[in-house]
Order: C-alpha cells, then sequence, then structure tokens
C-alpha cells in the first residue's frame, strides 16, 4: 500500500493474515500460561482514501522523476486500494505492471480496478521478488513499514533491469505529535501488556543517508529531498481520523476491539490537549521522495 502503503499511507507489508500466535515478552519458557497476541488484517480502504486527495500529491512528485519510456514493465510495492498503480500505469504507458500488498482488504478493493496489463499479487514486499528484473521498482508510503533500509535497498536495487529507475516516497513525519503520542501509549498499560510489549519503530533513515546508499549501491543518477506537505484539515480532531487509517491500523492488529476502542479515545484526548482544537488545523507532514537509475 496502499503499500501514510496508497497506496497513500499503507501500513505494515508483512504479512497481515492471521498469524502465528507472538508470545508476550514476560513468558516463561518454563511453560507456564503465556499472553498471546494474534495479528489480523485491519486495513480499511474507506477509512484510509477518507483523505485521498492529500495523499495523491506525493504520489504524482515522485512519479514525475521516473523517466518516461513506453514497453516499461513496473512494480508497485505497496499497492493499496490500487487506484494509484492504475495512474502509475497509465502515466508510464506501461507494458505491465504488478501491485504488491498483504493486506487482503486492500487487495479486494484493487482488483475492481481493470486496468489492462495492471494486476495484482499478494505478498511481503519485505521479501517479494518479481520473476525477472524491471524497468521500474516503484513505492508509494509503504517502505516506512519495512526494517533495515540499508539491506531492503540492496534488493530492492537486485530487481532491476540495467538502466532501471528506483522511486520512493516515505513519510518522515514520526518526530509529530501525531506519531510520538501513539507511540508513548503504546508503551503503557493495559496497552502494552495487550500487544505482547510490542512497540511500533521505524527504519527511515536521514535523505542524505539514502543519497549516499543510492551512490554506493552504483546508481548513476539520482534525487533526493526532503519536501513538507501542508493539509488544511477540518479540525484537529481529523489528525485522529488521518492516522486510523494507517499509522493506528498496526495497533488495531494486535488489540482486541474495546481495547483499541479505548486506545483510539486516550490518543484523541492526548493529541487535543497537546495541539489544541483548532479548527481548521494545518498539519505538516514531512516525506522524503527519491529516485535513482542503474547503468546502462
Amino acid at each position: 500500500m496502499p503499500s501514510d502503503t496508497t497506496s497513500g499511507e499503507p501500513r505494515p507489508q508483512l504479512e497481515s493474515h492471521l498469524r502465528n500466535a507472538i508470545l508476550s515478552a514476560d513468558a516463561h519458557v518454563s511453560g507456564s500460561f503465556a499472553h498471546v497476541v494474534i495479528e489480523r488484517d485491519t486495513w480499511n480502504p474507506t477509512q484510509y482514501e477518507r483523505f485521498r486527495a492529500e495523499r495523491e500529491q506525493p504520489f504524482h512528485d515522485v512519479v514525475a522523476l521516473i523517466t518516461h519510456r513506453p514497453d516499461y514493465r513496473v512494480v508497485d510495492l505497496g499497492c493499496g486500494t490500487g487506484l494509484l498503480t492504475a495512474a502509475l500505469h497509465r502515466e508510464l504507458d506501461a507494458t505491465e505492471t504488478v501491485g504488491v500488498d498483504s493486506s487482503d482488504a486492500m487487495l479486494q478493493r484493487a482488483r475492481q480496478v481493470g486496468v489492462e496489463g495492471v494486476r495484482f499479487v499478494r505478498g511481503d514486499i519485505a521479501t517479494w521478488e518479481p520473476d525477472e528484473p524491471v524497468h521500474v521498482v516503484f513505492s508509494n508510503a509503504a517502505l516506512q513499514w519495512v526494517p533495515d533500509h540499508p539491506h531492503l535497498f540492496r534488493r530492492l536495487t537486485a530487481m532491476l533491469r540495467p538502466g532501471g529507475e528506483l522511486a520512493v516516497q516515505v513519510p518522515a513525519n514520526f518526530d509529530h505529535d501525531s506519531h510520538t503520542l501513539a507511540a508513548d501509549l503504546a508503551r503503557e498499560e493495559p496497552f502494552v501488556s495487550a500487544m505482547g510489549g510490542y512497540q511500533r519503530t521505524f527504519d527511515v533513515l536521514p535523505p542524505e543517508d539514502y543519497a549516499t546508499l543510492l551512490h554506493r549501491l552504483g546508481f548513476e543518477a539520482q534525487s533526493v529531498r526532503m519536501q513538507v506537505y501542508g493539509h488544511v484539515l477540518d479540525s484537529t480532531d481529523s489528525v485522529v481520523e488521518w492516522v486510523r487509517g494507517t499509522l493506528l491500523t498496526d495497533y488495531e492488529s494486535r488489540l482486541p476491539e474495546a481495547l483499541y476502542q479505548e486506545f483510539v479515545a486516550r490518543y484523541r484526548e492526548r493529541l487535543l490537549a497537546a495541539l489544541g482544537d483548532q479548527r481548521p488545523y494545518f498539519y505538516p507532514f514531512k516525506r522524503i521522495l527519491l529516485w535513482g537509475r542503474r547503468p546502462v
């Protein structure tokens, strides 16, 4: 996603289906009863697309960095609802575009797009690979969910043909109250125990580190920039609805429904206390846009 990964800002592209039970950090190997957390797919295409217009501009900005040549084979990692995957396919005049996502709910929506040459597959973008090298590896607001970006970008580079292009947009707003307050709350009871001690971390690098990484990976040309997108929302409370479509899905997938509703209620209270009840609310959102081309 959707591939904030869609993809807009889709959630972890790690397997979001029902997984093996995760034992809590305080479980004893002695065989005593352990708290079990079952992760489920909580991506909601409707909630995600509530801010579709605001989420689309970074997509168009990163697509504009790609060389437009006909007959490209393209991969969209974190395709989400598939609408932007179809737009990418048309914009590049591609021969084939494959959208990859781990959310069954998002893929069900994506498969209704019905554009010739575009298909969607279920996969974990931390490990998925195409059958053969492609011309463009693209990802819009999805790779922030994948750890170890130096290793990840080596994998992405290996997916490219000679002369192939990598184009990525990742959110970098993790120091904003909208994100830090959620992380703080997840460290408190009863949430931390209910999630087995789970803590969400993001491995997004500073822009200069991505530039250095692309150079070391052998890209002959590159563009890396940090950009702030300003969103005028109806109110401060709209920020809650924004992150409910992306960031908070990670916690929702690990909490019982009633406890997740309590999590959202406390988060809303703290966010309003921190930002004030502003109407409208200006939401500055930082993103990193990067592009690189391999030598022929």
